[in-house]
């Protein structure tokens, strides 16, 4: 069974550079599937924000054949050693929305109908040039309402140029996170990922587009001087 890993990893720009141009790939690495790499940005960030047209901060969302392979990734290609060195979490698949082309998404959800928590949540969108302004118009008040939400633990946007945008988030519960998509939660404004998706079904924002929803298996490391994002009992960043 395939395994699915989330890394965040602060680099010197000289390496930020090297790896966003030269990212890792499955031709070159014994056992990896498919990986997106990626810049960290801010959820809800001003539009002309650093954090959100250029980061030191780097995401590789990567899915693998198996646990052997990433641990020999991780334990002998440099940039893996660097990367065992940062946060991450490893990742089971349970059910997608939409799709996206890349990964390799098994076709039957791993236990569907099983309350999972915490879970995670990974969007994976490729814009349509023309509807980014329509997006960002509607994306960062989502972005913010998932952001500020009391039932995430961490959440983080990413970008890979020229038209690649993803989410990552991580909730105590899944009822919250579904609550949240229902426009059910408890915090200020919270039909505004339903509007969104209203929006989006009169013209879509994108070519492709996905909603991946993952077990967690287990987590490494810290990440802006924490750790244990995905205890249940962890209080948000």
């Amino acid at each position: 069974m395939s395994i699915f890993t989330y890394h965040l990893i602060k680099l010197p720009i000289i390496q930020i550079f090297k790896n966003m141009i030269f990212p890792i790939k499955s031709n070159k690495i014994e056992g990896l599937i498919y990986a997106e790499t990626m810049s960290a940005m801010i959820l809800g960030s001003a539009i002309f924000s650093k954090s959100r047209i250029f980061s030191r901060e780097i995401v590789v969302f990567a899915q693998w054949e198996n646990e052997k392979a990433l641990t020999n990734f991780l334990s002998t290609n440099s940039f893996g050693k660097k990367l065992n060195k940062s946060w991450f979490v490893k990742l089971q698949f349970i059910r997608q929305w939409g799709n996206i082309s890349g990964f390799y998404i098994p076709e039957n959800s791993n236990q569907p109908n099983i309350e999972i928590n915490p879970v995670v949540a990974v969007t994976l969108a490729r814009m349509k040039f023309l509807q980014i302004p329509r997006f960002i118009r509607w994306g960062r008040p989502v972005e913010k309402l998932v952001r500020d939400h009391s039932g995430t633990t961490l959440s983080l946007a990413s970008i890979r140029y020229p038209n690649l945008v993803s989410t990552f988030s991580i909730w105590k519960t899944q009822k919250e996170m579904t609550d949240m998509v229902h426009g059910h939660s408890k915090m200020p404004k919270p039909k505004r990922h339903i509007d969104a998706m209203k929006e989006r079904n009169k013209k879509d924002f994108h070519y492709e587009f996905t909603t991946l929803r993952f077990k967690v298996l287990s987590e490494f490391g810290e990440w802006n001087g924490k750790s244990n994002f995905t205890s249940i009992n962890t209080t948000k960043e």
